[in-house]
C-alpha cells in the first residue's frame, strides 16, 4: 500500500466509509480527488483530509459544518492539511459550536479553555493525520483496526 495514489475502493477499505459517502464528498467539493478517466485517485493529502472528516463526523459534526471546518483549515494553512502537519507542529482544532480556533501550543489551548463561556470540543488534527500515515505505511493488516473503528462509528451514526 506504499504508493502515491489510492483508488476509491482502497480508500473505502482503509477508512471504513461507504463508497457513496466518498462519492458524495467529491460531489460536494469537500474532498476532490484527481481523476484518471472516470476513476478517482486519492493522494496522501486527500486521505489525511478524509481522516479528519471521519473524526469530525464521528464527533457529531453535520456535513455542512464539516465543509465549513475544511474551508477554515484550508484558509488557515494556506494549502492542504497534510502539508502543514508534515512541518512538525501539533495542530489542534477547537470549537464552541459557533467559532473555530486553530491552536498549536498547550498554553494557547489552556488560555482558550479558561476564557470559554461554554464547553469546547477539541480535535488534534496532527494525531489524526499521523494515524492515517502510519496506517498507510503499515499496510492492509493494520488498516483493519482503523476500518473497524470507523465502521463501528458508522453503525452508531446510522442508529
Amino acid at each position: 500500500m506504499n504508493q502515491e495514489f489510492w483508488t476509491s475502493l482502497e480508500v473505502v477499505e482503509l477508512t471504513g466509509i461507504t463508497p457513496r459517502q466518498l462519492q458524495w464528498w467529491d460531489e460536494q467539493g469537500i474532498v476532490i480527488p484527481s481523476r484518471e478517466g472516470h476513476k478517482r485517485r486519492y493522494s496522501v493529502e486527500d486521505l489525511s483530509e478524509i481522516a479528519v472528516i471521519c473524526e469530525l463526523r464521528r464527533r457529531g459534526f453535520s456535513l455542512q459544518r464539516v465543509r465549513k471546518v475544511m474551508r477554515f483549515l484550508q484558509h488557515e494553512f494556506g494549502g492542504r492539511l497534510a502539508q502543514a502537519v508534515r512541518q512538525g507542529s501539533d495542530y489542534n482544532l477547537l470549537t464552541d459550536g459557533t467559532h473555530l480556533y486553530l491552536e498549536t501550543s498547550a498554553e494557547q489551548i489552556v488560555d482558550l479553555l479558561k476564557n470559554a463561556r461554554q464547553p469546547m470540543l477539541a480535535v488534534c488534527l496532527s494525531d489524526t493525520v499521523r494515524r492515517v500515515h502510519a496506517e498507510m505505511r503499515g499496510g492492509r493488516k493494520k488498516s483493519a483496526s482503523v476500518s473497524g473503528e470507523l465502521r463501528t462509528t458508522r453503525r452508531k451514526q446510522a442508529s
